[in-house]
């Protein structure tokens, strides 16, 4: 036979507000956000590239820079430099490497013929570049 306890949370009669401001003003927060001191060179170059790409695409500058600092940090693990919050491994690339293995999987579902077809496509396509460059 089973046996359970019931517990029954209620809420406090008068809730916790803290209205000292002076305290409040004195403490710095726990977390430093927005503080990149602890990133490479490279990474802030990686950064940089990635919020050009997006506001490029019309996304603000404000939201391209959160993006770009996410993907870092997804790629990286975070700041490498000793002290940060990187766990010091060498860089997967796990948002950069996607592309290739969805297109793979792309170029796999497609007959030989079609395969055929698209690489005479860009062959031709290389040839006539080629030839426009060549008479400037």
């Amino acid at each position: 036979m089973a046996r359970f306890l019931l517990l029954k949370f209620e809420p406090s009669p008068e809730p916790r507000v803290f209205l000292d401001k002076q305290r409040c003003e004195q403490q710095e927060p726990a977390i430093p956000q927005g503080d990149k001191g602890k990133y490479t060179d490279k990474q802030e170059r990686k950064a940089e590239h990635i919020a050009d790409g997006y506001e490029a695409r019309g996304v603000s500058e404000k939201e391209a820079e959160r993006r770009a600092w996410a993907t870092v940090n997804k790629d990286d693990g975070g700041g490498k430099k000793p002290g940060g919050s990187g766990r010091g491994k060498d860089t997967g690339h796990p948002a950069a490497h996607k592309g290739g293995r969805k297109g793979g999987e792309a170029w796999a579902s497609r007959s030989a013929a079609d395969r055929s077809a698209s690489a005479r496509k860009a062959a031709a396509t290389r040839k006539r570049n080629a030839d426009q460059h060549a008479e400037h």
